[in-house]
């Protein structure tokens, strides 16, 4: 090699998926090393001070609260909580405000939630509970690599070892037949039959919309069917001490106790800007693998990743406020979570606006008050709140304004808290994070094909030429902080690429 060092593995981007690649390829005893273009590390799970409001407050930059960073099998082998990761839970999962006092309230409590929702209450305890009660298994099923029994056995062995129980394929057929049931209900024309009052059809339909795609729909109903049944299970919708940084941070130092590197600042436009390595694992969207491969990749498959399509887009809208927000349903406020999006039919309204191309006038948003459950965000008087907001792709406006007018909606008076705002346009987040082509958070169309055959039809969705893997939210199980992208590509690069059969331990020691 005439003096260049050889690396076992390289992984391009450091987001949840790429890091948790690396870690994994690290504790097999590889030399790993991870390049990330930005000048901060972690993709989608970033907290920063953002200078144009002061400096003092931290804001998540895309990810805030994660149901999944207890529930995906990667984390659960991992385990953050042992890694130094303090996950808080509210005891509001998250709120539905309807207008004046009413709201959805889904409460860690499924009983309570169910009381809350009077005549839906045993609707809800029936669609809910048996999910809820088997969310293992259930997790282990939507967060599997979509193609082989082995790729769903995966994550039902290592959530099993992790719960000292001993787990078969046999485990995950009820289940399976409870999740595919609701999954027809609620993903087609029968979602109405179920629910009779708009608090419940609201606090349903506030979950499913952040699949960001016309609604209903089978990628929205599986979305809100896994995140509702997690709210009501072992961790709730939890977020981290500090914030979302705390996971990046925690999968860094565990990528360099074991050997690995990472260096910032280092985009990769070509195969030129890549180390000689034994294998390049990329966190990235199949656009840059495409760019950067070239004919590298066989002509068919590069043919089918060209069909991969994006979809619509989030603008984020950051503020900082004087107070707590002065929601006119009180229990809204014990929320870290607030979906601010009306009546079920609203919702239904400003997602299809969305997917024509049009700025709804009530626009579909999500909103985290991170100092609900970790206090140490709120510095003297002032607070951050984190929104966004769905918008067509590629979106050039200014949220702001949309934004304030949505929430203001719900709570009076939340203009008169407000301090300092910044809006990140949709048709700049990828300056922040190069997977949100014009501003598609999810990497990918959330529709159900795409789900399933992500980011193409082929039987391993993570190999695209020899020695390359693709590990980002493009590929199976699609968008969240769950590390399950990076696992099972890792998994495979080891036994193709390496000929190790063993897959590591995850958890320190």
């Amino acid at each position: 090699m005439g003096g260049v060092t050889l690396l076992d593995a390289v992984v391009v981007g450091s987001g949840p998926n790429g890091l948790a690649a690396a870690v994994t390829l690290a504790r097999a005893g590889l030399g790993v090393r991870v390049l990330e273009a930005q000048p901060t590390i972690g993709g989608g799970a970033r907290t920063l001070p953002v200078p144009e409001l002061g400096g003092d407050l931290l804001f998540d930059l895309c990810s805030a609260v994660h149901p999944m960073a207890w529930a995906s099998p990667f984390f659960r082998a991992f385990d953050l909580p042992a890694h130094g990761v303090e996950l808080v839970a509210p005891e509001v999962a998250y709120a539905q405000p309807l207008g004046g006092d009413r709201a959805g309230i889904a409460w860690r409590d499924l009983a309570r939630t169910a009381d809350g929702l009077g005549a839906d209450g045993d609707a809800w305890r029936d669609l809910i509970r048996p999910l809820a009660e088997s969310w293992r298994q259930v997790t282990a099923l939507a967060l599997g690599d979509k193609r082989t029994v082995r790729g769903m056995l995966e994550g039902v062995r290592d959530h099993g070892a992790h719960a000292s129980e001993t787990w078969g394929l046999a485990s995950l057929v009820r289940p399976g037949l409870r999740f595919g049931a609701a999954l027809l209900e609620q993903g087609g024309p029968r979602w109405e039959r179920r629910f009779l009052t708009e608090e419940a059809k609201a606090l349903l339909t506030g979950v499913a919309a952040h699949a960001i795609t016309p609604l209903p729909s089978y990628a929205g109903a599986g979305t809100a069917l896994l995140l509702a049944a997690l709210a009501h299970a072992d961790g709730g919708w939890a977020v981290p001490v500090g914030g979302s940084q705390a996971i990046t941070d925690a999968l860094v130092r565990d990528l360099r106790a074991h050997g690995g590197t990472v260096e910032t600042g280092r985009p990769v436009d070509a195969w030129r800007d890549l180390p000689p390595a034994r294998a390049v694992l990329f966190d990235t969207t199949p656009t840059t693998v495409l760019r950067v491969l070239g004919d590298r990749i066989r002509a068919p498959r590069r043919a089918a990743l060209r069909r991969f399509r994006y979809g619509n887009a989030a603008a984020k809208v950051d503020f900082v406020l004087s107070g707590p927000v002065p929601w006119a349903a009180p229990d809204v406020g014990r929320a870290s979570t607030v979906h601010v999006g009306g009546t079920r039919a609203e919702m239904v309204i400003a997602e299809d606006a969305v997917a024509h191309g049009v700025h709804p006038d009530h626009p579909m948003v999500l909103l985290s008050d991170p100092g609900v459950a970790d206090p140490g965000r709120v510095r003297g008087a002032t607070r951050p709140l984190w929104t966004y907001a769905h918008v067509p792709a590629g979106s050039t406006h200014d949220l702001t304004e949309a934004v304030t007018r949505q929430i203001e909606r719900f709570a009076p008076g939340f203009r008169d808290v407000v301090v300092g705002a910044r809006c990140i346009p949709a048709d700049q987040m990828q300056r922040h994070n190069q997977n949100y082509p014009g501003g598609d958070i999810s990497a990918g169309a959330a529709s159900m094909w795409q789900m399933i055959a992500r980011p193409t039809l082929a039987p391993d969705p993570y190999q695209v030429a020899e020695g390359v893997y693709l590990c980002s939210a493009s590929t199976p199980p699609g968008p969240g902080v769950h590390g399950m992208g990076g696992w099972h590509a890792a998994r495979r690069a080891l036994v193709r690429e390496f000929d190790v059969r063993h897959v590591p331990g995850l958890a320190p020691g």
